[in-house]
């Protein structure tokens, strides 16, 4: 009975849950037939239809063109989501600051608020960029419609005008100012705030190279003394960008292979006044070259030949530049065999043991690929052909990429353009590229006054006017005069550097000068007229044939007196021999010549060695009064050590004079020795000299020669300061005076001038060098060794830095 029971009472527990399910389900039918009855209606009933549209608001925009935004045609039934897309249109003209739309009926009313106009646009509180600057990066104008958005992108630009000036704190704000006829003044309120430069730049992970030789690489200066004049000491992104590449290529091309840049880190100081920058790198191994071959997939290519050309050999610092400048070589060799679409594609192999990478060039067969034509645009001034001048290829030529790169090259270093880009596209097949060359032009005409002291020449000024792009033609046409107070000198100058099309430089110059001898009694005026041409004939050597036409003559300076009260007495012209010289008159000089240059920079083999070598010879008597042979030779050589941060350089340069005229020669013909030349001593403080006449003239020499020494080193300071020392070793010699008037010459009051047959002196000196924004100076504190007591010492000295 209890069973049972229990039974029962589960059943109706059972069916009154099914009864309850039932009840929900008919519930939830009942609902969502409802609402999608009621969404049906409602659907139906947001369908509208206007018979005509009316605008209120507009004053500037006419209603007819407000009306085409909504694209709604009389009569048309449409939908609520039309009327909302017809909404969004008109806002979306961007000349309503508000827009409504209203039914009413058959009539759609638009109510629109239309955007105020610029009446100006001005910039307040900017004192380091000029307005007109600052102009330029606004895109809001005048008479425009008034749009915020774009206020605040111009904005934005122009505070980053200020970030790249290092003045990130610097902002700006866009405000407006109510006028009458719906317009406003837009004004950019600027703060600029204070420049926070790169107070400290520093390295982790480097041992081979110091943080100061480091630094020298980078484009980011650290903040110094000289801050004012460097505006390179501001941090800076993209500069900091182009920093880590030139870190790449720096280490690249010294055999590092595995260097890497693991980060940088930038940090405020606690002043925040300035910037803590950190490279974080990772050096490596230093790779040399290994075994060097060449192999060939062409059967016209002989791999023994191409092998020959090579410069690069084993045990030399592995540099990607000279795997290219050698794949390069071989094309070229490849071009003057016939061998159409040669490419060489070098395989690497990495030996860790022995630090070497063995590198086989493979000679194998490129695409056919031709050039179908070479399109040049941006150029306004600049005529197409001293673009294609660069190209080594022509149309219907065979598609070299490596020889667009190199042309590339050449156009930007011609100076004439701001921005040269050089890309390819497929022609109008698959076999044929076509070359577009975009540039965008750039001044180049410069006008230089300044002033200037020389030792030899005493104060002056100089005027120089250059267009490097004469007329458009890539020419160099200078016009300079030079006025001190012992010389004058204005001379014109031409230059065509590609004559008749060809890699023919032709020069001339003209010019008049004249000049007050610093170191003898007399004056001199000249006139010369020197054509010349210059050609290359290797890679690393050139040639220049020349013709040199002057008129020269000594004057005499005439009677001077003193200031003392009794009469004056007239001191005497000039000595014996300078007499002698004045008395010949004007005499003219017509001269060819020749000189052969070497410059193993050019090629670049090895970035921290170079030798220059150059000579030449003169030969006069092709008309003229005067006949001569004259030679001079020059060697340099220079070397960095003790990782670069040492520079050890060498030099030697001599001359001789052949006088083959019936008339003697004049000191204006033979050589005079300069500081430039041997330091230690006076201009023309070296060599013969005549003491008649109780004067003591530098009367030249027919032969010289000189030998320097110089090492350049680090003092240990900031490098923004831009100080080096330096010392040196001068040894040299001028003597000779076979053809010349010695009658009446003495020495000390003995017979005969003196230092006829010549000495070696020998000095000694220490150097500061200063890169200055003026310019690279030199201070040369000089002791003489060796010297004759009628030289004329010299134990200071300032000069422009010579490059080498």
């Amino acid at each position: 009975m209890i069973l049972g029971t229990s039974a029962g009472i589960s059943r109706d527990h059972q069916s009154r849950h099914i009864n309850m399910l039932y009840r929900a389900l008919a519930v939830v039918f009942l609902f969502v037939a409802t609402v999608s009855t009621v969404f049906a209606t409602g659907a139906a009933a947001q369908s509208y239809t206007f018979n005509s549209v009316r605008v209120e608001g507009n004053q500037r925009i006419q209603t007819e063109t407000i009306v085409s935004y909504t694209g709604i045609k009389p009569g048309q039934s449409i939908s609520a989501g039309e009327l909302n897309a017809a909404y969004q249109r008109i806002l979306d003209s961007g000349v309503f600051e508000t827009v409504e739309l209203e039914p009413r009926g058959g009539t759609l009313l638009i109510s629109v608020k239309e955007r105020p106009t610029i009446n100006v646009v001005s910039i307040e509180g900017n004192r380091r960029i000029k307005d007109e600057d600052l102009a330029g990066f606004i895109t809001s104008k005048s008479r425009q419609v008034f749009n915020p958005a774009q206020a605040e992108a111009d904005a934005a630009v122009i505070a980053e005008a200020y970030s790249q000036q290092g003045r990130i704190a610097a902002t700006v704000t866009p405000r407006i100012i109510r006028r009458s006829d719906n317009r406003v003044d837009l004004v950019f309120e600027i703060s600029e705030g204070d420049t926070i430069e790169v107070e400290r730049i520093s390295f982790v992970g480097n041992q081979v190279f110091s943080d100061r030789r480091l630094r020298r690489v980078l484009q980011t200066k650290q903040a110094g003394l000289l801050r004012t004049f460097i505006r390179s000491d501001t941090l800076i992104e993209d500069r900091i960008e182009f920093d880590k590449q030139v870190l790449r290529d720096f280490y690249l091309s010294r055999g590092f292979v595995d260097f890497r840049i693991l980060g940088t880190n930038v940090e405020l100081t606690e002043e925040r006044d300035g910037f803590f920058l950190v490279f974080n790198v990772q050096e490596g191994q230093q790779f040399k070259f290994g075994e060097i071959s060449t192999s060939s997939e062409m059967s016209q290519a002989d791999p023994a030949v191409f092998q020959d050309v090579l410069k690069v050999r084993p045990g030399v610092v592995y540099s990607p530049a000279l795997v290219e400048n050698s794949i390069a070589r071989m094309e070229r060799l490849g071009i003057q065999q016939g061998i159409d679409f040669l490419r060489v594609e070098p395989r690497v192999t990495r030996n860790d043991r022995d630090l070497t990478l063995d590198v086989e060039f493979v000679l194998t067969k490129g695409p056919r690929i031709f050039v179908e034509r070479i399109d040049i645009e941006g150029n306004t001034t600049t005529l197409d052909r001293v673009v294609r001048q660069q190209f080594r290829i022509v149309e219907g030529d065979p598609f070299n990429p490596r020889e667009i790169r190199e042309s590339a090259e050449r156009i930007r270093a011609l100076g004439f353009f701001s921005t040269a880009d050089v890309a390819t596209r497929e022609g109008g097949s698959s076999d044929q590229m076509i070359v577009d060359v975009n540039v965008e032009e750039q001044p180049t005409g410069s006008l230089s006054l300044g002033g200037a002291y020389s030792v030899t020449d005493g104060f002056g000024i100089a005027i120089g006017l250059t267009e490097n792009n004469f007329l458009g033609r890539g020419q160099r046409l200078s016009f300079s005069i030079s006025t001190a107070q012992e010389s004058d000198e204005y001379i014109l100058g031409f230059s065509e550097p590609y004559l008749l099309g060809r890699n023919l430089r032709f020069d001339i110059d003209l010019g008049v000068a004249t000049r007050s001898s610093s170191f003898a009694t007399y004056d001199l005026d000249r006139r010369f007229f020197r054509p010349a041409l210059t050609f290359p004939v290797s890679e690393n050597g050139t040639v220049q044939l020349r013709y040199g036409y002057e008129a020269s003559e000594m004057l005499s300076r005439g009677e001077e007196f003193d200031n003392s009260t009794t009469p004056p007495t007239p001191i005497p012209t000039s000595g014996a021999v300078i007499t002698s010289e004045i008395d010949q008159g004007r005499r003219t000089s017509s001269a060819l010549g020749m000189s052969y240059s070497f410059d193993s920079r050019l090629t670049g083999l090895n970035p921290n060695a170079g030798v220059l070598f150059q000579i030449g010879a003169d030969i006069a008597g092709v008309g003229g009064d005067n006949k001569y042979i004259k030679t001079n030779a020059k060697v340099i050589a220079q070397q960095r050590v003790m990782n670069e941060e040492v520079v050890l350089r060498a030099s030697f340069e001599a001359g001789a004079l052949s006088w083959q005229s019936d008339t003697p020669s004049r000191s204006i013909d033979r050589y005079i020795l300069t500081p430039a030349i041997f330091r230690g001593f006076e201009p023309a403080g070296v060599g013969p000299r005549d003491q008649s006449n109780g004067l003591d003239d530098a009367i030249g020499g027919n032969y010289y020669a000189v030998a320097r020494l110089e090492a350049e080193f680090p003092l240990g300071l900031p490098e923004e300061i831009g100080l080096r020392g330096g010392v040196f070793y001068d040894v040299g010699n001028l003597w000779g005076l076979q053809d010349v008037n010695t009658v009446g010459a003495t020495c000390q009051g003995l017979p005969g001038p003196c230092g006829e047959d010549g000495s070696w002196r020998h000095v000694i000196g220490l150097s500061l060098l200063w890169t200055t924004g003026f310019g690279p100076l030199r201070f040369n504190f000089t002791k003489a060794l060796k010297k004759e007591t009628f030289d004329k010492e010299q134990t200071f000295d300032l000069t422009i830095q010579a490059r080498f």
